[in-house]
């Protein structure tokens, strides 16, 4: 199990208010890290800031440096979704979408990096998608370029932060129940849909993520960077 431990080390999740981002927070604690969470929602103990605004980003990131006395692990969780359409989506959606999915991601990430390469080194883990991968089910265009951008950008960012002993990996869930799926969760057709693209026949839940999440984040996955983790039940095995 001391593989799985992050006893000593200091985490930051963004997007950690509820869903994916709040499981993770609680995860990385129950192993032992000293956890900061940061939201653009207001709420106890969180940092609040929009992660697609530099300057909020650059305040977000020193406050939680300094509540934690470091950084050592950075888990970008932030995301929005706008399911519309290609022809129906607006260019302000289209933005916003890319301008917290992949921009946000982009400035935390470049933040973070700095101070973990003056501290020798780091653990930086992205929430991808299966969308990054899969033109999808649903249409969902913003969202599946952001998505797909991630996993690229985890890439580039591996191989140019390796150097500096930073690791970069994503994870990439299936439909998990949250806030933000919870319109799909809502209609027994569409769910049905979904789970007709479910091998395992089980969708995972927020937990689930949150633990592929810990084992990237961790000395399990110290030989580990560039990867984009599916927790997918088996969705892109089709």
């Amino acid at each position: 199990m001391e593989l799985f431990a992050l006893k000593g080390k200091a985490a930051l999740v963004t997007g950690a208010a509820r869903g994916i981002g709040k499981a993770t927070a609680e995860r990385l604690a129950a192993a032992g890290a000293k956890v900061a969470r940061l939201d653009i929602e207001p709420g106890d103990g969180i940092i609040v800031a929009d992660v697609a605004d530099e300057a909020a980003v650059e305040r977000g990131i020193a406050e939680a440096v300094r509540s934690l006395g470091g950084l050592d692990i950075l888990v970008n969780n932030a995301g929005i979704a706008v399911r519309k359409t290609a022809l129906e989506i607006s260019a302000e959606e289209w933005d916003r979408v890319l301008g917290v999915n992949l921009r946000g991601l982009f400035l935390c990430s470049r933040v973070a990096a700095r101070r973990m390469k003056d501290a020798g080194g780091g653990a930086i883990v992205n929430l991808a998608s299966i969308m990054g991968f899969s033109g999808g089910i649903f249409p969902n265009p913003a969202y599946q370029a952001s998505k797909g951008a991630v996993v690229n950008l985890t890439r580039a960012l591996a191989l140019e932060l390796a150097p500096h002993a930073i690791r970069v990996n994503a994870v990439a869930p299936t439909f998990v129940r949250t806030d933000l799926t919870a319109p799909i969760f809502r209609n027994p057709d569409v769910l049905k849909v979904v789970m007709s693209h479910t091998p395992l026949g089980v969708l995972p839940e927020a937990g689930d993520i949150a633990a592929a999440i810990l084992f990237l984040a961790g000395p399990a996955a110290r030989c580990i960077t560039g990867v984009t983790l599916p927790v997918d039940s088996g969705y892109l095995a089709r």
